[in-house]
This record gives C-alpha cells, structure tokens and sequence, in this order.
C-alpha cells in the first residue's frame, strides 16, 4: 500500500476543530450505510512491561471512563480530562496452563484464510489470530480439554502434518491494566471512554519509544483483552469518520483528485469486506499496512475530505457483495491475479490487467511466463502508468549467506523445526503465474530441496520487494556468491496500483473509469447492509 513515495506534503489540514461528535450524536451516526467500525488501534498493549497510553480529551473537554466495579457486578463511571494507562501483573493460584495448537503459520491473512477452509474442510473447527504473523488454531472452546488437544496433535503428526505445534504456555500471573485517577488506582481488564468533544487524543508509548503521538480518534475507545494475554485499544468508528483517516495517508497527499476519490471507495469498499479479520480479539479490522492505514484524524486535508464526500457511500460490489478491494503501491506494469499470490478462493474481479493507459482493447492482459516474455517486460520501462516511478524496475542483490539467514528465519517463523540445512547451493523459479509473478521457489541446501510458494516468498527472502522477478546467479571467480533479483512493483500487485492510478486521473480519467480499467466487471453501488451484512 502506498505510504512514502517522496511526496512533498502540501495543503496538510488537520480538521480536528471541524469535527465533533457528542455521545448522543455518535450513536446517530450509526446507519446501515454508515456502521459503527472496531478497528484495533493498539492491537497487543501490555505485551512488555513498559507499555503506556495516555488518553486526553481536546479542547478543554472531558473524558468519561467506564470500567466494572472491583466486584464485577456493577459498572463505575469516573470523568477526568485524562487518564494513564499502565500494566500490572496479577499473580495467578495456582498457575494456568495455556495451551493450544497452531495449525499453521502466514504472512497474510488471505493465506491463513485459505488454510483455515482447507481445515475446516477436514472436520477440523478452527480460529484466526495474528500473534505476529498470522496463525490458524483448533477453535480453542471446542478442543477445550487436555485429552483431545494431544489426541489432535498427535494424529496430526502423525499424518505428517509436521509444521503443526503444541503452543504450551504456563501463566503465574495475568496482565491487567491499571490507571489512577485522583487517589485511586484502579486495576481493571476493561474500560471505556468517550469525549464530551467527541475526539480522543492517544499517546501509546512502549520501551521509551513513542509509537502514537497525541493522534486525535473521533468516536469512542476501548480498552480490552486480546486472545494473546494482553490488551487491544479499539477505536468504534462510524465508517465515514474512518475512512477519513485511511485515505490521506494511503494515497498520499499531492494525488489527483479523480486517485483520491478511487482510494476513497476502495477503502470504505476494503473493510467492509474485510470486518471477520480478528473475530478471535473481537475487534474488526487493525490499522496498519497488515490492514489499511488508519490514523484517526491526524493529518486529515481538506482534499481527502471533499474526495470522501462527493464519493460518500459508494462501494464496488460482485454479486451483490462488496469486494475484497485490494491495492497495492506499484505492480511493475501488469498486476496479478488474486491465486498469483494467495491461495483460497479465486476472486473472478481479481484479474492480472496490463498497467498501460493505451493499451488495445483486445489486450486487456497478457502472459509473460515465459523467460523471453518476461526478460523483455522487465527491460520495458516506458509507456507503463507507474513510468517514473522508482520502484517500476528494481535490481537487489542477496550473498548466499544472506539468503541463508533469512531463509532459516523463516522456517522457524513458520512452525518448521524439522527442516535443517547449512548452505543453500541453488535458487531456481520452479512455478511462474501468466503474469509474471512466482508460484513457487525451488532452493538445493547441503540436505535437501526447500520449496516457498506465492507471497511467502517475500519473507523467505529479504531483497525482492515483490513476487514479479527473475533470478540472476552471481559468480565470484566461477563460483556462486549470490543472486541478484531483477524484477518490479512494491508489493502484493493485486488490484488497483496507487502509483497507476495517480498517472490516470492525470489524465483526465474518472474514478469510475480508473476502478474499472483495475477491477473486472465489478458494480459501483450507494452502500446496502446486504452489501456487507
């Protein structure tokens, strides 16, 4: 996704003085064509001991903090024009075993979704959750004892499913987050705050780093526990407040006005298909490039605002439901068919589609699969909609130690304690998309061959930027030192390319003609809850 191509930020506005919610008038926001959002703000608070959050009111507003009373049955409501939040620890007697099994290990949820389907397939009832990377588990409620927990994983492995991993943990103690307010310190594992300005400043700050800066969320907060033993700040946010957060900061600030109003419904259209992600949190979406970057009101423009209004309530839709609207910073010339680079369902929208503004009509893509094909696009440079642009072509090199490194990093990461090797002896493209992109890498280590497929590539190996490449073995007096990876665009490459789009509306092309040179025969609609519902 797109988020520092050098732009210089002009006309920046921050609107927070314009925008004000009262409780009263949040509620009122909520409509079926403007749902209230939970998008996870501060996704693991509490995981090291020096987490904090400072919460603050603006403009000489109050805060009101609602949290359970120390018995539990009652709620207590407290107004303070801030509040600070830290972590305590509360001993555990005796301690709890936590312990669950993981199925597998991604770098998307996209891949984790299609591994959960191939589960459930099996009989097997399971649940996502992104710890860090993103993991499929045995729904825990369901294999909720010791006895068919080992059962599970013992039958599995023995099938040879031998990624799969007992996670056992034993807790002595619980985090719990805990605020003073006047005298009192209150310990606590829920609370909740609204402004009487309607917007919330937050500062999250962790090991004497600053993460977020009194960045302003209109709507409300809460603060809950997670399914990782720690907590999530959740910002519920009606989706038009939200995607005033999203489109400034994702497509940048000097876009054409026509790119401006594209992201605007690709980011309203994106988490609405997009609300099931962190289901295990009970939350919706998260704010970062693992989702769509969200920053509240901070450094909304009054260009993003206006895009956002003259497009307000529109999404794309596929039979009836909105789309799952990727996009992706740049594709390199051609962007990728959604199994190019995920497995799971195909999305017939998700089409590979030449990224030239003159191309034939006849020639809505093309196949560069093969080694002459695929040479001769990657020595093109001119003619593209991302020409200039300086992550079009890229070359980055790797020495075989490099990529050794990373490699092993990545087989731990990803549950594989089997799989041992010292040095690899040879990286070859086994698999090649139409497009371009790599289905499958082959790698011959000292003990075997390895093979990495579709987007765990871009974490098996550090230096391509995306899955469009070709490979170039580099010698050092007739021996292998390294490769060099030839290739192009920033990025999964599905969908509309933002740095393509900028090119377009330069042009004079609508945002309904933009979105439909990228999408294949996808509907632009007025939002209805069976859109998303």
């Amino acid at each position: 996704m797109l988020k520092t191509f050098g732009i210089i930020r002009q006309t920046v506005i921050v609107t927070i003085c314009s925008f004000t919610l009262t409780a009263g008038e949040f509620v009122q926001a909520q409509s079926d064509s403007n749902p209230i959002l939970k998008i996870g703000i501060v996704q693991r608070f509490g995981e090291r001991p020096q987490d904090r959050l400072t919460l603050k009111a603006t403009s000489g507003g109050q805060l009101t903090l609602s949290f359970p009373s120390a018995d539990g049955k009652t709620t207590q409501t407290i107004t303070s024009d801030r509040v600070v939040i830290e972590v305590a620890s509360q001993p555990l007697s005796p301690p709890i075993l936590e312990e669950k099994i993981v199925l597998s290990n991604h770098r998307s949820f996209e891949n984790a979704a299609a591994s959960a389907f191939h589960w459930n397939d099996k009989g097997i009832q399971t649940e996502i959750a992104q710890p860090r990377r993103w993991q499929v588990w045995t729904k825990r409620d369901v294999y909720d004892s010791m006895l068919l927990r080992y059962l599970m994983f013992y039958t599995l492995r023995s099938q040879g499913n031998l990624t799969v991993q007992l996670d056992r943990r034993i807790l002595p103690q619980k985090a719990i987050a805990s605020f003073t307010i006047g005298d009192f310190r209150y310990n606590r594992d829920r609370l909740d705050v609204s402004s009487s300005t309607g917007i919330v400043e937050v500062s999250y700050q962790r090991e004497n780093k600053s993460e977020i800066s009194n960045r302003p969320y209109a709507g409300t907060l809460k603060l809950q526990s997670n399914a990782h033993q720690n907590f999530t700040l959740v910002n519920n946010v009606p989706l038009e407040t939200y995607v005033r957060g999203v489109v400034p900061h994702e497509i940048g600030y000097n876009a054409p006005y026509a790119a401006v109003q594209a992201q605007a419904i690709l980011a309203r259209t994106y988490v609405l298909a997009s609300l099931h992600r962190f289901k295990v949190d009970n939350y919706e979406l998260c704010a970062d490039t693992q989702c769509q970057v969200y920053r509240g009101l901070e450094d909304t423009t009054e260009v993003a605002d206006r895009a956002i209004s003259d497009t307000r309530g529109l999404v794309l839709t596929y039979n009836n439901r909105a789309i799952d609207a990727l996009y992706s910073s740049t594709t390199g010339g051609i962007t990728a068919n959604y199994n190019d680079i995920w497995d799971g369902t195909p999305r017939p929208y998700l089409q590979s589609v030449l990224d030239l503004a003159k191309r034939p009509d006849n020639m809505r893509s093309a196949n560069i699969s093969d080694d002459k094909n695929l040479k001769a696009f990657l020595e093109r440079q001119e003619g593209f909609n991302e020409a200039g642009w300086k992550n079009l072509r890229w070359r980055r090199i790797g020495t075989l130690e490099e990529l050794q490194t990373s490699l092993k990093k990545f087989l731990r990461f990803s549950g594989d304690n089997t799989t041992n090797f010292s040095a690899i002896k040879q990286l070859r493209v086994s698999k090649r998309a139409a497009s371009g992109r790599v289905l499958e890498m082959e790698v011959t280590t000292d003990t075997g061959k390895i093979l990495v497929k579709k987007d765990e590539i871009i974490d098996a190996f550090d230096p391509p930027d995306s899955t469009f490449f070709k490979l170039e073995p580099i010698y050092q007096d007739k021996v292998l030192t390294g490769y060099a990876f030839v290739g192009g665009g920033l990025g999964h490459g599905v969908g509309m390319s933002q740095t393509g789009a900028y090119n377009l509306a330069r042009m004079g092309w609508t945002y309904d003609r933009i979105l439909n040179f990228y999408y294949t025969n996808v509907q632009l609609e007025k939002l209805r809850p069976e859109h998303y519902q």
